[in-house]
């Protein structure tokens, strides 16, 4: 009866140690796990942050392109508004004084 005892408390310490064993070996995964994660994590923020760098200089590059343009556009406008006055602006001047003097 002893040897079965003596066994079965065997049998348990065996079995105890292989939990022990397993919930160490499971933290160590679990841990390895956590750190592969995070260096995922943090590859992963620097190639959307590179991404959306590369976008958004993109998005500058047109819009300055396109804000030139708009601006030599206008710039052309402006330019011909401003000799259609210094050529017209003592009749414009007199067509100002007229329309107030005959309210």
């Amino acid at each position: 009866m002893d040897f079965i005892i003596e066994k079965l408390a065997k049998i348990e310490e065996t079995a105890e140690a292989i939990v022990e064993n397993a919930e160490n070996r499971k933290f160590e995964v679990e841990k390895e796990i956590q750190e592969k994660r995070d260096e995922f994590d943090s590859q992963m923020d620097r190639e959307i942050a590179e991404k959306v760098e590369a976008i958004r200089a993109e998005g500058k590059k047109k819009m300055d392109v396109l804000l030139e343009e708009e601006h030599e556009k206008h710039r052309a406008a402006i330019d011909n508004l401003e000799a259609e006055f210094e050529e017209h602006h003592t009749e414009y001047a007199k067509n100002i004084v007229k329309n107030i003097l005959e309210v």
